[in-house]
């Protein structure tokens, strides 16, 4: 019988903690074609201005290079590009080889061919040096992680002393009408939609259960304190569908 402490979550259902990156892969791998118009559909088109006021509240600099994990098919990097500008550099990171593929299409389409790097990477093993970037974003993609502590300590290590840390992630909704609204549309027509435009109506579940077993808003900000962050906030937006964490590396001691 297979102790509980090497299981986790894969949506409702366990299972053995060195099943669930393949499990995750396999989910994306099947939706990544239609990956953004799916996102579209599924939040009415919401999830473009949360992740712009994501943005809008980093603060990143001009020259900076930032890291943004789990990209998907780029949105966000985007974003980060525009705020870095020409001297700036964009890295882009998915565990996911044809989500990367797509982001990067993406950012052809866009434009986007310079200073921006394409990394196939585990968010559990970084592999970068310490102190290598002076921001890291990841948006809606820490719940899809096996080991979310281990992942907290490896972006602490590569963000350099007093540089920035945005997580981006479906949360805890705590007004009853709309927790009950937004239960009945995720449970009962998401899959359906991931059905019907993806052909894949059990990804989308695994997606939508997902949600409902990741750390609500205190739980991940004490989490990110515990990686070593200093500064730790959270900001929920639709009424706590979605919450945005933000913090930042101590500086070194003199």
């Amino acid at each position: 019988m297979t102790d509980k402490k090497d299981t986790t979550h894969f949506g409702f259902e366990r299972v053995a903690v060195s099943e669930k990156t393949d499990k995750v892969n396999a989910v994306f791998s099947s939706v990544a074609d239609k990956y953004d118009l799916m996102n579209d559909l599924m939040s009415f088109g919401i999830h473009r201005l949360w992740k712009r006021c994501a943005i809008d509240k980093f603060g990143l600099c001009p020259g900076q290079t930032v890291l943004d994990l789990a990209s998907g098919s780029g949105d966000l990097v985007k974003l980060l590009h525009r705020r870095v500008g020409n001297h700036g550099k964009v890295i882009a990171s998915d565990i996911n080889p044809k989500m990367l593929a797509q982001a990067k299409r993406n950012m052809i389409d866009a434009g986007i061919i310079s200073n921006i790097d394409y990394v196939e990477a585990n968010a559990e093993a970084l592999p970068f040096p310490d102190n290598h970037v002076d921001a890291i974003s990841m948006a809606f993609g820490l719940r899809n992680v096996t080991d979310k502590d281990q992942a907290l300590r490896e972006m602490f290590r590569v963000i350099k002393p007093g540089g920035h840390l945005l997580i981006v992630e479906f949360s805890k909704v705590s007004n009853t009408l709309l927790k009950k609204l937004y239960d009945a549309y995720s449970f009962n027509v998401i899959p359906k939609l991931g059905k019907l435009v993806a052909n894949d109506e059990n990804s989308y579940r695994y997606l939508v259960e997902s949600i409902r077993v990741h750390p609500d808003q205190e739980q991940l900000k004490a989490m990110i304190k515990v990686a070593g962050f200093e500064q730790v906030r959270y900001e929920n937006l639709t009424g706590g569908v979605v919450a945005l964490h933000f913090a930042s590396k101590p500086q070194e001691l003199i």
